[in-house]
């Protein structure tokens, strides 16, 4: 797919880079003036605690207690709706059945559905993850982007033109309106890969449509493949990291991106489309692909990945900003709230070493043990900083949808599928108990100026 010409006449590359630095001169806020305004940055408090500035009955992310003012760090534990996501994962495990719908619905609903109520549910995802008439021909083949989250944000968006009531806030209109999303999003972007893939890498156009009496996981991999197969094992997966990523709490970046823009009493496209453009970002939903590249960095300058000496001299590096991409990070390591342990790696990593077993992969995923289990101490070494640190989630994700042979331009767009269950969620809660449009204060540090008539401006 060509790319659109740039308008070189209007904005020549010299005249822009002098705006540019223009830009960043007007638009530069000194460091210390947030200290001395007590700004807490990115809603942070000095301790790395969160500011409190809402309350929710969906998601509890739970990592570390106040003690006496002190932060202590615990075993992390994951609740939706008050059960342990663990117990949840037990079971339906135990049972042999995929999860993904189950957790959706106790996310909106509020409580596990008894097998009438998951049937019910079920077949009416069924019914919606086939797009309207002639929606997929205008809003996603004909412009195609290389981008799938970009791709996911404009079908959000679309959807409005394609509703009969797109714009009432009542409760069960935006209740329809988010089951239809929580159905059709895996729709949205495996048409949007498929564009992609077919105007952009040159690839065979293939549409499956969606199958009814198949899982979100089934579904998603049947639309992506162009053999539609895949094994009860790779779909069991999948729905296990869909039900890991499905909540994660108010505060996370996407999360209170939906409830602010809900605030303002926007249509559910509107809102939903804010949450698709925060995951988008790197340090959002991207941060998997980040660790795969970490990983892949990893894998070229150390020859022997079991060897711990190596491993460790390398990850020392990294954190030295000597090597990868001198951030001085190490990805999938550390979490704003979980300490001691996360527990969707802890449940992931132990799927996702069934996965490599089955797929020869344990290699890869013996080096991701190494890298989590030997990080604490290289980084207590090289900062003299003996931060509580423990793998999160998106150490194993990665490595999980890489042996599902998911391509990499999908891993935040899954993040997605899964999470647009917590995001409906939290837009009904805020529409039902909120009631006030956030507006939090911003201090002006601008210091009075006159006016400069144009004759007299240098």
């Amino acid at each position: 797919m060509p790319s659109a010409k740039r308008a070189e006449s209007a904005f020549e590359a010299e005249y822009l880079a002098g705006l540019t630095d223009i830009a960043i001169k007007a638009n530069y806020i000194a460091p210390e003036l947030y200290k001395k305004h007590n700004v807490m940055r990115g809603l942070r408090k000095s301790d790395s605690t969160g500011v409190l500035v809402g309350l929710t009955n969906i998601g509890d992310v739970h990592g570390y207690i106040m003690d006496e003012g002190e932060k202590v760090p615990v075993e992390g534990r994951l609740r939706y709706r008050g059960i342990d996501v663990e117990d949840i994962v037990e079971g339906f495990q135990r049972d042999k059945r995929y999860g993904y719908n189950e957790v959706a619905y106790l996310l909106l609903f509020g409580s596990l559905p008894n097998a009438e109520q998951i049937t019910h549910f079920r077949g009416m995802l069924d019914v919606c993850r086939e797009l309207p008439d002639g929606f997929w021909e205008s809003m996603i083949l004909k412009a195609p982007t290389p981008d799938i989250m970009n791709s996911l944000a404009r079908s959000v968006l679309a959807s409005y033109s394609y509703d009969q009531s797109p714009e009432p806030v009542d409760i069960q209109n935006v209740l329809r309106q988010c089951i239809e999303l929580i159905a059709r999003f895996p729709t949205f972007v495996a048409y949007g890969y498929q564009a992609k893939s077919h105007f952009y890498d040159n690839n065979s156009l293939v549409i499956h449509k969606p199958q009814a009496g198949m899982s979100t996981a089934q579904s998603f991999l049947r639309m992506i493949r162009p053999d539609a197969a895949f094994t009860d094992l790779e779909a069991e997966t999948l729905d296990l990291a869909l039900v890991l990523h499905a909540e994660h709490g108010g505060g996370n970046n996407s999360a209170f991106a939906l409830h602010v823009v809900s605030s303002s009493d926007t249509d559910t496209y509107s809102a939903i489309a804010a949450a698709v453009g925060s995951l988008k970002g790197s340090k959002h939903g991207g941060a998997n692909i980040k660790v795969s590249a970490m990983i892949g960095d990893i894998k070229a300058h150390v020859k022997d990945w079991a060897d711990d000496g190596e491993v460790a001299a390398y990850l020392s590096k990294i954190i030295r900003k000597e090597a990868f991409d001198r951030s001085g990070l190490v990805y999938g390591m550390g979490h704003a709230v979980y300490t001691y342990s996360d527990p969707r790696a802890v449940i992931l990593r132990s799927k996702a070493e069934e996965l490599a077993t089955s797929k020869e992969c344990l290699p890869e995923f013996n080096l991701l043990r190494s890298v989590e289990r030997l990080t604490p101490a290289v980084f207590a070494e090289v900062k003299g900083n003996k931060k509580v640190m423990a793998a999160n989630v998106d150490l194993y994700s990665g490595l999980v949808y890489s042996m599902l042979n998911i391509p990499q331009e999908l891993y935040t767009p899954i993040f997605a599928i899964s999470r647009i269950a917590g995001w409906s969620a939290h837009r009904i809660e805020e529409i039902i108990s909120g009631g006030r449009i956030m507006r939090p204060a911003y201090k002006s540090v601008s210091e009075p100026r006159p006016f400069v008539p144009m004759d007299s401006r240098g």
